[in-house]
């Protein structure tokens, strides 16, 4: 993460670049954050399938990363690589989602998976076992586990779908959007607080603590992909409840 020191020492160039809007200072400030959008791209990339091309991830979170130096505010007391992050993710979400590389027959079995788990957690007032959700969607456990893995890829757009909100109003002063966004992320806390506990530990490690899968695999000392199936568990379970919960409030 960007220093305190290393925050002073770029002021003068933030400063000189938004006076005189120089492609050459702007190609500076890019080169200095590039590793943060290698970082972004390398947590987005985990579970994506082969056929994806990790430069063409790269590429657009580099353009990503232009547009946030554009839109940056240096005199204001805010991070540069918080607000970057926001809109460089954004946009390798947009190009993952504009790839559309999850086939109509697994998002319907995908949906179906997802809208079972959240019935069945409403209906029993806990998180369901495999075996109950197995037994609701007519499958055995081991077909249940097939499918679970299959679905890894999908959650490489965890929660966003659900909690979407614009990456130009990502660091907003409007009390409106502090509210709506204090709401937002009070709905998200719920949805952690219920999963099982291993699964809230995976995600919070991996969402707030930043860590990678194999880096999760080693602190809860099990593989990296029953790390990657309790994630993509959690998101599910998870996306269930925020959905349900959207659906409350219209």
């Amino acid at each position: 993460m960007e220093s305190d020191a290393k925050k002073k020492d770029m002021l003068p160039l933030w400063l000189k670049y938004k006076e005189t809007k120089s492609v050459d200072l702007r190609n500076a400030l890019a080169e200095n954050y590039l590793p943060l959008v290698r970082l972004v791209c390398g947590r987005l990339a985990m579970s994506l399938p082969p056929h994806l091309d990790r430069d063409d991830l790269l590429s657009s979170g580099f353009f990503g990363l232009l547009d946030a130096i554009d839109r940056f505010d240096p005199t204001r007391n805010i991070k540069f690589e918080t607000y970057a992050g926001m809109r460089i993710r954004g946009a390798m979400l947009d190009y993952l989602r504009s790839k559309d590389w999850i086939p109509v027959s697994m998002r319907q079995r995908i949906r179906k998976y997802e809208q079972t788990v959240c019935r069945l957690e409403n209906e029993l007032g806990r998180s369901a076992t495999d075996k109950e959700v197995a037994a609701a969607l007519n499958i055995s456990v081991e077909e249940l586990q097939t499918l679970i893995n299959q679905c890894n890829s999908a959650t490489v757009i965890p929660l966003e779908e659900y909690l979407q909100t614009d990456t130009n109003d990502a660091i907003d002063t409007n009390p409106a959007n502090s509210t709506e966004l204090f709401e937002l992320k009070d709905t998200l806390a719920k949805a952690i607080d219920r999963l099982p506990e291993k699964e809230r530990t995976v995600v919070s490690l991996y969402y707030y603590e930043e860590l990678t899968l194999k880096e999760i695999s080693l602190i809860l000392h099990l593989t990296e992909a029953r790390i990657s199936q309790l994630h993509t568990k959690a998101i599910f379970r998870m996306r269930g409840y925020l959905a349900q919960s959207k659906e409350d409030l219209v």
